[in-house]
């Protein structure tokens, strides 16, 4: 990768890591770490960090009490063409306080086929999972996870929605509000509302790139008029577009 290259994918991540921030500040309130982005040779790491560059945790409260924190490292690339920011890999984690393993793990892994690129991995246990729902009364109730000696729970990779309509960070959010009534902003329901939109339409056109002709289909049948290009461009074989791996 060139120089300038390089230069263009820290602007890029660094937007990113900006609006990370947003998002997250809009939600948990201003004392939530900055994320920031950092260059480590053929990636970018986007995470929140302080100002020596070290990796912190977002404290996340209930009811008051900071009973939970997150974990969120995002690694940034350029995509296939060179032309639009990827992610590589993301790691968002949910803790309870004062236990080293995570309850929840949200990750992806860019150029994964098996396990499926985006997954949901669980460690809690039932019982850890069922004194948030009671220490959190607004939150919904629900059956909590059943455990098995093998394999554990912990190992098993729960595919949601491949690598193009995969989770973001806006939907850990929803899910710690809406199960574990989190303490966050006045506002925000608007701030996810707008983030989430945001990004599911940017892995919209993602997805489109990965399947125009699918695209062309639906927009004639709502009415436009759509004219192909003058020179098609070369096509990525379909075993290699992400839109159809698992």
């Amino acid at each position: 990768m060139t120089a300038e290259g390089m230069s263009r994918l820290d602007e890029l991540a660094t937007t990113f890591a900006d609006d990370l921030t947003a998002l997250t500040r809009g939600v948990l309130g201003e004392g939530t770490p900055p994320f920031a982005a950092l260059n480590m040779g053929h990636r970018v790491r986007v995470s929140p960090m302080t100002a020596d560059e070290k990796e912190q945790r977002i404290p996340v409260s209930v009811n008051g009490e900071p009973v939970l924190s997150l974990t969120a490292r995002y690694y940034c690339c350029w995509d296939g063409s060179s032309t639009f920011l990827a992610t590589d890999q993301t790691d968002v984690h949910v803790y309870y306080a004062g236990i080293s393993d995570p309850l929840i793990r949200f990750e992806y892994v860019r150029n994964s086929k098996e396990p499926p690129g985006a997954h949901i991995q669980v460690h809690a246990h039932r019982d850890e999972m069922a004194y948030l729902l009671r220490l959190a009364d607004t939150g919904r109730p629900r059956e909590g996870f059943r455990r098995r000696k093998l394999p554990r729970l912990s190992e098993m990779h729960l595919p949601v929605g491949g690598h193009r309509m995969r989770p973001a960070l806006e939907d850990v959010l929803l899910f710690l509000k809406r199960e574990f009534a989190i303490d966050t902003t006045a506002t925000w329901r608007t701030v996810i509302g707008e983030h989430l939109r945001n990004w599911r339409e940017i892995q919209l056109m993602s997805a489109v790139r990965d399947a125009p002709d699918a695209a062309v289909e639906v927009l004639r049948t709502l009415g436009y008029t759509v004219h192909p290009p003058t020179v098609v461009g070369p096509r990525v074989s379909p075993e290699k577009v992400k839109l159809y791996w698992p």
